[in-house]
């Protein structure tokens, strides 16, 4: 039963935030004059499908409840309908319409998590402030001169402002040396420690998995109202923007390798250990997500968003467009190499449950 409840809040959790993202898209499609053909989510075979009251744009739902599309005049130049007129096709709208239409998608991703997190901030968060409440006996930390009230200001030079800054660059650390952690007392001094990860074997799921552990423990003070909604909506935004530029860094220059990423199979995992947690866990999943998913739609690579985008920064450098067919098939095999590294990443997904 519980596997069943897991699958419907993938399901929802995905879905939604795909919907959400391709809505971005269909709307400025819409308000630009772009002809869609079909807003549709989900991917594969067909399952409900209803033309709109124009009769132009059809609306589907699709059986396999991972991703989603927003087809629109001009994108397939092999495929498309002569007989729509050629200032209802993509490529025929100025630059910084085509921006807007690509860049949407991303755009509601954020602005989805800003909702979300504004609403965790108005019922109750916690404070992002990294402030220590303690030590914990047996670990490195406690046995270093950092106390209670301190706050946490840099982890091997780089600034801390949050405690996802502190998660983040003590995950990203070199745990074969001492982390270098600088904190401001309360008295207003300022002092920097040295301090080692201590390393141990937990088992999560049934797996084996290595951790580094230093024993910090932040402040957890939980804080409700508007303005800290407002607060906490741009704070925890920024915070995961941060480790997306973090990440997404270590990714290209190999200092995090593909085997740490996960798809579809390691977020469906997620899902599960997040719904033990309860409803703020989940809804805290949604945000997240939909910032990931905006961020690395960004990126200047073929096939996604960004990489649309970059197309419209080389016309506009260039003083014009690159060739439709051109863009296409640079698209295309993007693509396909998106595809193959999804499925790599499955592949990886599922051996780790064995």
């Amino acid at each position: 039963m519980q596997i069943i409840i897991n699958l419907l809040l993938f399901v929802l959790i995905l879905g939604t935030i795909v919907f959400v993202h391709e809505f971005g898209h269909f709307l400025f499609a819409k308000l630009t004059g772009v002809y869609v053909y079909e807003f549709s989510i989900g991917m594969g075979p067909k399952l409900f499908s209803k033309k709109g009251k124009k009769g132009e744009t059809e609306y589907s739902i699709r059986a396999i409840p991972i991703g989603g599309f927003c087809s629109m005049a001009g994108e397939d130049v092999e495929n498309d309908d002569k007989s729509i007129k050629k200032d209802r096709f993509l490529q025929a709208k100025k630059p910084w319409q085509r921006f807007l239409i690509m860049f949407m998608g991303p755009g509601f991703n954020f602005l989805l998590a800003l909702i979300v997190f504004f609403f965790v901030g108005l019922f109750g968060s916690p404070s992002l402030t990294p402030t220590i409440e303690g030590t914990v006996k047996g670990y490195p930390a406690y046995y270093s001169n950092l106390s209670k009230g301190d706050t946490i200001k840099k982890i091997n030079n780089h600034n801390i402002y949050t405690m996802d800054d502190v998660s983040l660059y003590l995950a990203v650390a070199d745990h074969k040396k001492p982390v270098q952690i600088s904190v401001e007392k309360q008295n207003g001094n300022k002092e920097t420690y040295n301090i080692k990860a201590k390393k141990e074997t937990v088992k999560v799921n049934g797996q084996k998995q290595t951790s580094y552990k230093y024993g910090i423990s932040l402040k957890t003070k939980t804080k409700k109202g508007l303005l800290n909604a407002v607060n906490y909506m741009f704070v925890k935004t920024g915070a995961l923007f941060r480790q997306m530029f973090v990440t997404v860094g270590y990714l290209f220059s190999g200092r995090i390798g593909l085997n740490e990423l996960s798809g579809p199979v390691g977020i469906y995992s997620i899902v599960g250990e997040e719904a033990s947690q309860g409803f703020a866990a989940l809804i805290y999943l949604l945000a997240y997500l939909s910032i990931n998913v905006g961020f690395l739609n960004l990126l200047p690579l073929p096939a996604f968003d960004g990489g649309h985008i970059l197309f419209i920064i080389i016309e506009l450098i260039k003083g014009s467009p690159v060739k439709p067919e051109t863009e296409n098939k640079v698209h295309t095999i993007g693509f396909i190499l998106l595809m193959i590294l999804m499925a790599l990443i499955t592949i990886n997904d599922i051996l780790r449950f064995f």
